[in-house]
């Protein structure tokens, strides 16, 4: 018989079942032949109390009765006994699951069988720490929003004041001449592009980082797609004074992809060298392949961004600048989005800086 199925609970509520018959049997028997050696084989003197006592019971009632009613006692007796570890531990089971529905408290129970309990305590534990994870997310994911709403309204806010307070200054008749006129509704005008570029990159980073919808990937070519990207990048390098160079050491390097997405990520990481890039004069994009991974480095030549800086700046909202300029900072979203597409697409995203150049590095498994 498989010593696995033996170890259950049924039987183990066997084996307490057949021991407490064989107990309350062997404790009848003892009883049995006490009482005859105490009446019958030794006999105590008449005036003895326990005699006259075990005579009148076994005249009045009848040995058979006495005998089941002995019987059924020790059998209760010894199998509340035998089951005592098994019925302590479902109470401890029990009070464990209390412990875990208080939604403040964790709680784990010892496992200590291998039986249906102890697979039964094991679970509990295991959907207890599933619990707490939950929690735990429920609670970051409450701060993220709370977080992402306080950027968000700081940021709306100061451009859409700049906005309300020329238009303002225009709509008293403060201006006295057209010139000055053209002058405030092209600054309310400038401040408007951001608050839609603003509002863009944040639906952009809502979608990215809440959808649930797996990808729809493809076989991609990444050095043709990073090669034509290049190639759209050059009119904004133009304007600002830029060119670019592709370094390319592989043969082929395909990956499983989405283009319209990861056309967004590259998008903005060429945006970020070229607005911190200008004076360096020039972008690098460079392709090459570490074992299974394709590689893509965006470097720029400009400005270093502070150690201190370099672990925050995917983070929303981060901007090296303390001013939080939005013409020089950008939304602050544009790395964050870049960050959640390329983990969308398993991949990982990196960034280094030196005074001489900064590189962003992305990774992406190689499609066989």
């Amino acid at each position: 018989m498989n010593t696995k199925y033996i170890s259950t609970i049924r039987w183990k509520f066997i084996w307490a079942f057949v021991l407490s018959i064989m107990s309350g049997a062997v404790l009848l028997l003892g009883g049995y032949r006490l009482v005859n050696s105490l009446i019958y084989l030794n006999p105590a003197p008449p005036s003895a109390l326990y005699s006259l006592i075990l005579k009148w019971i076994i005249n009045h009632i009848g040995s058979a009765p006495l005998m089941t009613a002995v019987g059924i006692a020790s059998f209760l007796i010894f199998f509340f006994i035998y089951t005592r570890k098994i019925v302590s531990y479902l109470e401890e089971i029990t009070s464990g699951i209390q412990q875990i529905t208080k939604l403040d408290e964790s709680h784990r129970i010892e496992v200590r069988t291998a039986d249906e309990l102890g697979v039964l305590a094991e679970n509990i534990n295991i959907m207890s720490e599933r619990l707490q994870r939950s929690l735990l997310e429920e609670r970051k994911a409450v701060e993220s929003k709370n977080e992402l709403i306080t950027g968000v309204s700081h940021d709306l806010r100061t451009p859409l004041t700049s906005v309300l307070g020329f238009l303002e200054y225009i709509e008293q008749d403060r201006c006295r001449e057209e010139t000055e006129i053209r002058y405030y509704v092209g600054i309310a005008y400038q401040k408007t592009l951001v608050l839609r570029k603003l509002i863009d990159d944040l639906f952009e980073y809502t979608r990215v980082n809440s959808s649930r919808l797996p990808l729809v990937l493809e076989r991609l070519d990444l050095k043709a797609f990073m090669r034509q990207l290049a190639e759209e990048s050059v009119p904004a390098l133009a304007r600002a004074g830029m060119t670019y160079e592709l370094y390319d050491d592989t043969e082929s390097l395909w990956i499983e992809a989405a283009p319209y997405e990861l056309v967004r990520a590259y998008e903005n990481l060429i945006a970020n060298a070229i607005r911190y890039g200008k004076d360096g004069k020039r972008l690098e994009i460079g392709l090459s392949r570490e074992g299974d991974a394709a590689l893509v480095r965006i470097s720029n030549f400009g400005e270093m961004i502070a150690e201190g800086d370099l672990p925050h700046i995917f983070e929303r909202f981060y901007r090296a600048e303390r001013s939080r300029s939005q013409i020089t900072g950008g939304s602050g979203l544009g790395l964050a989005i870049a960050k959640g597409i390329v983990e969308r697409h398993h991949g990982e995203i990196t960034a280094r800086s030196t005074r001489s150049r900064t590189d962003f590095i992305t990774r992406f498994p190689v499609s066989s």
